[in-house]
């Protein structure tokens, strides 16, 4: 199935898994590096919600910017929007497979992404991103290093829109209670992911 173009002032939720179903982060490092990347690559096309690395798949759920405070090489066709995440997963998949003497594809075929329409379905990803390493029985999501909800309950600077997805919860306080609770309905969730 052919994956339909990014487009500006739009949200998506962005995930892929390891080639094979193999890990794509084999130490601590891998997860901070992969960040990093993160940073240098998508931060200046796209604005961050949620995220969450496992070992061998992650999640992301981003805002394409509006198209006015896109780079210039962006809004004149030069570039195409897909190209920064073409980059990270690029140089990702160099650094790892030096590091660990290995060849090839680290990554399944094509990033997948599905256009968020809709509030509703943006309040049941936001949950189901930040509880997602619970839900692989990896560790529970509030312990759990590489998810991004420790920074969204924070007070410290981040780079996360935190302010935006703490309104969609109304404050931080509903936020963790509807997290602990886990009041996601799967079924909902699953019909949007199988459409």
């Amino acid at each position: 199935m052919k994956q339909q173009p990014f487009e500006a002032a739009q949200f998506y939720h962005v995930f892929n898994r390891g080639n094979n179903k193999e890990n794509i982060f084999k130490t601590k490092d891998n997860y901070s590096y992969f960040l990093n990347l993160v940073k240098k690559y998508l931060l200046s096309i796209c604005d961050i919600y949620s995220y969450c690395l496992l070992p061998n798949h992650f999640h992301f759920i981003i805002r394409i910017k509006d198209f006015k405070e896109l780079p210039a090489n962006f809004t004149s066709g030069k570039t195409k929007l897909h190209q920064p995440f073409s980059n990270l997963f690029n140089a990702y998949t160099k650094a790892i497979n030096k590091k660990h003497q290995r060849t090839g594809s680290l990554f399944q075929e094509h990033l997948k992404r599905i256009k968020i329409t809709n509030e509703e379905y943006l309040h049941h990803l936001i949950v189901y991103v930040n509880t997602n390493s619970t839900h692989h029985a990896i560790s529970n999501f509030k312990e759990y290093k590489y998810v991004s909800y420790q920074s969204l309950i924070s007070e410290k600077t981040s780079l996360l829109k935190r302010a935006e997805v703490l309104n969609l919860f109304k404050d931080v306080e509903n936020f963790k209670y509807v997290l602990n609770v886990k009041k996601l309905n799967i079924e909902a969730l699953n019909e949007y992911l199988l459409e």
